[in-house]
């Protein structure tokens, strides 16, 4: 059967923000949504189930035009076109059902899946890897949460306006949604850890440079910043469809731990172009990293691990004995430092018959302080960091780059495969001059990397940049929170809020000291 034709209008700018706009006018009429961060999720997936439609007919017109037969991913009711493109469809309490329930009441009758338990579903009629996988992935933790049906079918007719084969409208959509990423980060507050700021991701991005022909990790890939901004930076090299092949399968992988950010991912990296991304769901540090072979390594890791959390018992035991800590972000690093292809090993990315050997693998990783002063495990791990790799250099963020979710100060560590390390370039990035610290409304901005970008290929000591020497470090236990030697004194003039929030990046020793006080009062009270 002919397939058929979808009139796909092209929308201008303005008009695809006023429907955005528009959308979230209806969605803040519903009570069971509770602000920005009940409202975005509900929006992705509205979006989520268009855009695969609009695939699906792409798809099923390329297939006819080869004379094939399409199987589709989404059967009949649960495709959009079924229940979602016409604006007098289903609404009400009967589409809550629809979407919601375990089991429905058709029409004629007959009894069927909702559409949410229908897509779960999805996961037992696909290999591992493959789109029905990612679809039952993406549905495992969503809920509809709107409470009236007829505003829900109002956010359905709007979404339905948005035409996701017209690539003006997805370039047009793709910024709109980053930036109700920001809002959501904004709105999140202390929960709003699976976002990075855009300028500090291309950063890091524009320094590690990756290549077509690279493969590129983020193990706690959040929203997907680092890999869409990884895309943004290869597509620019992209001249054949050889290289768009390259590009499109392969190339950027990722792992989420968390059902929503694991959603947002993939609607971002949709957005931006990649037509089938290789986001794993779960948790990273299931695996044991002594198992991690050759194969399995990669050219490039930009990441942001989460900051503070632990982790139980079962996953430290995927560690070595003497590095096995409930830390986090102390995990990730060994299981980066792991992910990371040995200098001269063979790469196997695209065909079999092009294996070539390559440089050693590259990371560019976002850490606590803690990280750097930590001693114990800590020292431990940082001791086979500055052995096994050159850890060329470490940039150190200013305070409340990562507010509203932390004001621990941050750092930089930019590290490849092929050791010992011998000696370590500090940057220490300034505040803008007459700033005390950064807000929501006055975040970090990308040109304020423009010095460090200057500095990097071109290196000297000055006000800003200094070396330590690695045998230094090593006879410190490892201690890499190192000051910088330039700067001026006068730290007892300091805002007392920054020295507050800056005693935060010591969080270990001030619990330490915590127990200690709290000993000492016990047995004065005995």
């Amino acid at each position: 059967m002919a397939t058929a034709k979808r009139k796909t209008p092209l929308t201008t700018r303005d008009n695809l923000s006023a429907l955005i706009g528009s959308a979230r006018k209806i969605l803040r009429k519903d009570k069971g949504l509770n602000g920005d961060v009940d409202r975005l999720p509900l929006l992705t997936w509205v979006m989520f189930l268009k855009f695969l439609d609009d695939l699906e007919f792409k798809h099923a017109q390329e297939a006819e035009l080869d004379g094939k037969r399409y199987q589709p991913i989404i059967e009949a009711p649960y495709r959009w076109r079924d229940w979602a493109a016409r604006e007098d469809g289903i609404t009400g309490d009967e589409l809550l059902a629809f979407i919601g329930q375990e089991h429905t009441h058709r029409a004629d009758g007959s009894f069927g899946q909702g559409l949410f338990a229908y897509l779960r579903a999805l996961a037992g009629e696909g290999e591992k890897g493959s789109q029905r996988e990612v679809i039952a992935n993406v549905f495992k933790g969503v809920q509809n949460r709107m409470v009236s049906g007829y505003l829900l079918r109002d956010i359905v007719n709007k979404i339905n306006g948005i035409h996701f084969n017209a690539s003006e409208e997805i370039h047009t959509l793709s910024h709109l949604y980053e930036s109700m990423l920001r809002e959501m980060r904004d709105a999140a507050g202390d929960s709003g850890e699976f976002y990075t700021p855009r300028p500090v991701v291309r950063f890091m991005v524009q320094v590690i440079d990756p290549q077509l022909g690279d493969t590129v990790l983020d193990p706690a890939c959040g929203t997907g910043g680092f890999l869409v901004e990884a895309f943004d930076h290869l597509h620019a090299q992209v001249k054949t469809t050889e290289q768009r092949r390259t590009l499109q399968q392969g190339t950027l992988s990722g792992q989420e731990a968390k059902p929503l950010p694991y959603m947002l991912a993939q609607m971002n990296l949709l957005l931006h172009g990649l037509e089938a991304p290789q986001i794993a769901y779960g948790n990273t540090l299931e695996r044991r990293i002594n198992e991690i072979g050759h194969a399995e390594r990669v050219d490039v890791i930009l990441t942001n691990p989460p900051f503070g959390g632990e982790e139980e018992a079962g996953i430290k035991a995927n560690f070595p004995p003497t590095m096995q800590t409930a830390e986090t972000a102390l995990l990730f690093l060994q299981y980066i430092m792991r992910k990371l292809r040995v200098a001269g090993a063979p790469t196997f990315h695209g065909s079999a018959s092009k294996k070539a050997a390559k440089r050693g693998g590259r990371a560019a990783v976002v850490v606590p302080n803690g990280t750097l002063f930590g001693d114990g495990v800590a020292a431990v791990i940082k001791a086979e960091l500055l052995k096994e790799f050159n850890l060329h250099t470490i940039v150190r963020l200013p305070q409340g780059v990562f507010a509203p979710y932390t004001d621990i100060p941050a750092n930089l560590l930019f590290f490849e495969r092929g050791g010992p390390t011998q000696n370590i370039w500090y940057y220490e990035l300034p505040l803008p001059e007459g700033r005390k610290k950064y807000s929501k409304t006055a975040p970090l901005q990308f040109d304020e990397f423009a010095p460090v970008l200057a500095w990097w290929t071109q290196r000297e000591e000055g006000p800003q940049a200094w070396q330590v020497n690695a045998a230094d470090i090593a006879a410190s236990n490892y201690n890499l929170d190192r000051k910088n030697p330039n700067a001026k004194a006068g730290l007892e003039y300091a805002d007392p809020k920054d020295l507050i929030a800056s005693m935060r990046g010591h969080e270990t020793e001030v619990m330490r000291l915590l127990g200690e006080i709290e000993a000492l009062v016990a047995e004065v009270q005995a």
